[in-house]
């Protein structure tokens, strides 16, 4: 590593596993100080064998929770918004219940963190967000994805409000869209599909033959684009959707 991140500090949510852990190790392999949070705070054991991180347990759906969170932690000169949840099914299978839990945890979750930093961060001259989003909604259609699709579109929105609104103070805000990344979560998906179409290797290929370039994404290819929007070398870059899915949008 190259220490890309040397000085920086970073407030990190939904670090336990997958995506989130990944950018967390890479950001304390580059140099930051992270203050990673995740709603079990057991899986985020083991980040210290990495570089200096801060650890607690935060439920991001909790607004009481995520305001004495915040409390306690610097400034941060980068905040990685990266809680979220994928519901399986068209508009048929989404009741009011469904629909609220997935806007409050893949956008509201956003609108808190940020909300809570943005004007310390400000005061102190800048810095960058990155926010994980989806190539589905934003940028392509897929199917069974009905309420997915407009928290990610929302997800857009928001990034690109936060990137025109604060473009001249310093802030900068940007969102990462990945497609079929290898994950926890994505192998319960795998395993939910395996029960309806004849085993999980089934659905896993299904997951597979969607991506042209014939595998699915790592966890580790996101978190070094993570690091680039971090990074100074992005300075120049705000209200980007940085799409990095295999091939899946063209």
């Amino acid at each position: 590593m190259t220490k890309r991140l040397d000085g920086k500090t970073a407030v990190c949510t939904a670090a336990g596993q997958g995506i989130g852990r990944q950018v967390v190790e890479t950001f304390l392999k580059e140099g930051a100080t992270v203050y990673a949070s995740d709603r079990d705070a057991e899986k985020l054991e083991g980040l210290d064998a990495f570089g200096p991180v801060h650890t607690a347990a935060l439920d991001v759906t909790d607004s009481e929770a995520v305001k004495a969170y915040l409390a306690g932690v610097p400034t941060p000169d980068i905040l990685f918004n990266c809680a979220g949840y994928v519901h399986h099914g068209t508009i048929l299978d989404c009741d009011d219940a469904a629909w609220d839990f997935s806007f409050d945890l893949n956008v509201r979750s956003m609108h808190r963190m940020i909300a809570g930093l943005l004007p310390r961060m400000l005061e102190a001259g800048g810095g960058s967000i990155v926010n994980i989003c989806s190539a589905a909604g934003p940028v392509k259609a897929a199917q069974n994805r009905y309420v997915y699709m407009a928290t990610k579109a929302a997800v857009a929105g928001l990034t690109r409000s936060v990137a025109v609104d604060f473009v001249g103070k310093g802030i900068r805000c940007n969102a990462i869209c990945p497609g079929t990344i290898e994950s926890p979560s994505l192998e319960e998906r795998i395993a939910d599909l395996g029960k309806t179409i004849g085993g999980t290797d089934k659905a896993k290929a299904m997951f597979i033959e969607r991506q042209p370039m014939g595998r699915l994404g790592k966890p580790s290819e996101i978190a070094m684009l993570a690091v680039y929007l971090a990074s100074d070398e992005s300075a120049f870059t705000t209200g980007t959707m940085q799409v990095i899915d295999g091939g899946w949008t063209l």
